[in-house]
């Protein structure tokens, strides 16, 4: 463990990174922790003058070019930025004072979460952390009512992949299986569609995820034997799953929020809360709360070779080592 020196609005304080495994995204949530400010909206300064650093949650702190005892100024963004969401609306425990929840528990509409009503509540937009593990934290915040049962559903797809070796073989899985469950169950790992079918499946629901830029939305669902015929609702920016939940006012107590809701029909326009969701995508893609992965542009800093996406960023950095990477 290093230190790094947090300059933040409010103050400043330092906290212990372990330069050797963390992530972009765990320097966020340690950032978080301190400051209050949610990994969305955190702008990330470092150097003389400060540059502004790009943040790509899954890469390795190195991409920062960040070293121990180093300082960082961390402000908050005025508005939404690309790919992330406005103001967290899950509880979070912070290392000291007020939650966060609780301050944004009494935000104005403007900068709460986005949200849709219907003539059984509000359907309101859920925000899990940034934190490698948004699928799994959305589906326990669904099925167990806590995000911090987001291990427990890694578990659950492990041995759903265990049981099933006809379905997800090694080339379904891209790796051999064993290799695939060992990687799932580790908490930097991103889930996605193996993940959302496996626990649909378990729990006996379609779980329907909207994305946010195109208003498209992708069904996971149970052998039609043992589907409850429930359904339960998730928003994908892109990069991020956030959970949406039906409640009777915006603010209300998270324990107030019914998470699975009956099937009414198979046709979106007919489904009152699944209507909703895609107004629900329509709002979050007015604040532009996603991000193409495909076709945002990066540049390496250590060769200046440029990019396209994600997926390049990370095929770069396996074959070279190159691990800064800033975007256009």
């Amino acid at each position: 463990m290093a230190p790094i020196r947090l300059r933040y609005p409010s103050g400043v304080t330092t906290i212990q990174v372990d330069f050797d495994t963390a992530t972009v995204g765990d320097l966020q949530r340690l950032i978080f922790r301190a400051s209050d400010i949610s990994p969305p909206q955190q702008e990330i300064r470092s150097g003389y003058p400060p540059q502004t650093l790009t943040t790509i949650p899954a890469l390795p702190l190195s991409s920062l070019g960040l070293k121990p005892g180093e300082q960082i100024i961390v402000n908050q963004k005025i508005s939404p930025p690309t790919g992330t969401y406005s103001q967290p609306s899950i509880p979070i425990q912070a290392t000291s004072g007020a939650s966060p929840a609780s301050r944004w528990a009494a935000a104005p509409p403007t900068t709460g979460p986005a949200a849709v009503e219907t003539p059984s509540g509000v359907l309101v937009h859920r925000v899990v952390p940034d934190d490698n593990s948004c699928l799994f934290s959305s589906v326990a915040l669904i099925f167990e009512q806590d995000i911090a049962k987001a291990q427990k559903m890694r578990q659950i797809v492990a041995d759903g992949i265990r049981r099933d070796t006809e379905t997800y073989n090694n080339a379904i899985l891209g790796m051999p299986r064993e290799q695939y469950v060992a990687t799932i169950l580790k908490p930097s790992t991103w889930g996605g569609a193996i993940e959302l079918g496996i626990l649909a499946k378990h729990f006996e629901t379609e779980i329907a995820s909207v994305d946010i830029e195109t208003g498209r939305i992708d069904r996971f669902t149970p052998p039609l034997q043992k589907s409850s015929g429930n359904r339960c609702l998730l928003v994908y920016s892109g990069i991020h799953y956030d959970a949406v939940t039906l409640a009777p006012v915006v603010n209300a107590p998270l324990e107030w929020d019914q998470t699975v809701f009956p099937i009414m029909a198979t046709d979106d326009d007919n489904d009152q809360i699944l209507g909703a969701a895609k107004k629900l995508a329509t709002i979050l893609r007015e604040r532009r709360a996603f991000t193409n992965v495909a076709t945002f542009d990066l540049k390496c800093e250590q060769c200046g070779k440029g990019l396209k996406g994600e997926k390049d960023a990370r095929a770069h950095a396996q074959e070279t080592g190159h691990v800064r990477f800033g975007e256009y």
